[in-house]
């Protein structure tokens, strides 16, 4: 039986170096695009998760941090106790910007005419961080202005701003792990679902059922190449991200690799129900397109900040795979993390996986028993 399933992958393999058709790309897309890009794409933000390490605690530092946040730019999530605690909170992805504020703000601000905060901010992704430090820098001027006017006097506050996990603002740490979430959803899902509904739009699925080999086997050997084609995918972008742009890799590369290959169960399960939903190739195409190519791209947090789209689409991005693969991919590879700061979103790639594949486990015993 190992052999023949080994005769069977071969085959599949050749089949697949055979095949130069390229991927058509359908009259909706432009029509998905123009809908999906007008909602996603803005420079405003509201809600910013905000932490605090407020070591003043005065009436001052009260009034600069009720000050940022009456705007609504900016959601105060926590004030941190210490800086441990300020760095656990961007570590889990609890919060996108910090604000330090140091003992005796108030004091060296009145009487010293001079005082010093900092902001730090999550650069993960470069252009939000970017803009919520630029918001986050006129609040706190236009909160020194407001009090050097009613005192008549020129205080000055020296603003010492960092930038946790990417310092340099380099694009390459954000893409790196999206286009590797996009490759893998892309050729393992997409590809799956099409090589299956070939086979029944050909009628020889019925052929391949009346082999020696079972059902499961049958659907294992022919998404068996598309996901070593994948995973190699991954290896090669990791690769030339880590030599070529000099993403980091702070974290365990083997606990990178094995949520790889769990994001990639994921990416095969989903292409397996579209193959069961799907008779002909061009329903397939269509359903990966909308399905799985769009999202991954425009709804993951791959281009834009979650944080900037209407709530209907962040509730929307709650069921996109690729969201809480990138969402690993930069913990892990930029802040260093471990898996007791990622559970969550791996426990969800878990249960997706057990969904997706008694879903259609299901589908495909209704079509062929």
């Amino acid at each position: 039986m190992l052999k023949i399933f080994a005769a069977f992958v071969k085959k599949e393999v050749f089949h697949i170096l055979r095949d130069t058709r390229t991927l058509i790309i359908l009259f909706g897309m432009p029509i998905a695009l123009v809908l999906i890009f007008g909602y996603t794409i803005t420079n405003e933000f509201k809600g910013a998760s905000m932490a605090v390490y407020d070591e003043a605690k005065d009436e001052l530092s009260q009034d600069l941090i009720a000050h940022i946040t009456a705007s609504g730019h900016f959601e105060l999530i926590t004030l941190s106790e210490n800086i441990e605690a300020l760095d656990a909170a961007f570590k889990a992805g609890d919060a996108k910007i910090g604000l330090v504020i140091p003992a005796g703000f108030e004091q060296d601000f009145y009487k010293e005419k001079q005082t010093a905060l900092q902001l730090i901010t999550d650069a993960t992704e470069p252009n939000y961080a970017a803009t919520l430090t630029n918001y986050a820098s006129q609040m706190i001027r236009a909160f020194q202005q407001e009090k050097g006017e009613v005192a008549d006097m020129p205080y000055q506050i020296d603003l010492e701003m960092r930038m946790f996990y990417n310092p340099k603002l380099v694009g390459a740490y954000t893409f790196v792990p999206g286009v590797v979430a996009l490759i893998l959803m892309l050729i393992c899902a997409m590809m799956t679902s099409l090589t299956i509904a070939k086979e029944k739009e050909m009628g020889t699925m019925d052929l391949l059922l009346a082999s020696p080999l079972p059902p499961i086997l049958i659907i294992l050997g022919k998404v068996t190449p598309y996901s070593i084609l994948s995973f190699l995918s991954a290896l090669v972008v990791f690769a030339m991200g880590y030599f070529i742009f000099e993403v980091p890799i702070l974290g365990s590369l083997p606990l990178l690799l094995g949520l790889c290959l769990l994001y990639l169960f994921v990416a095969l399960a989903l292409g397996v129900l579209i193959s069961t939903k799907a008779q002909s190739q061009q329903t397939a195409m269509i359903i990966s397109m909308f399905a799985l190519m769009l999202p991954t791209m425009l709804l993951s947090g791959f281009i834009f900040p979650i944080e900037s789209m209407p709530e209907i689409l962040q509730f929307i991005t709650k069921i996109i795979p690729a969201k809480y693969f990138i969402i690993i991919e930069k913990a892990i590879m930029l802040k260093g993390a471990g898996l007791e700061s990622i559970w969550q979103q791996t426990l969800v790639l878990m249960l997706m996986v057990f969904v997706l594949l008694m879903a259609a486990w299901k589908n495909f015993k209704v079509i062929y028993k």
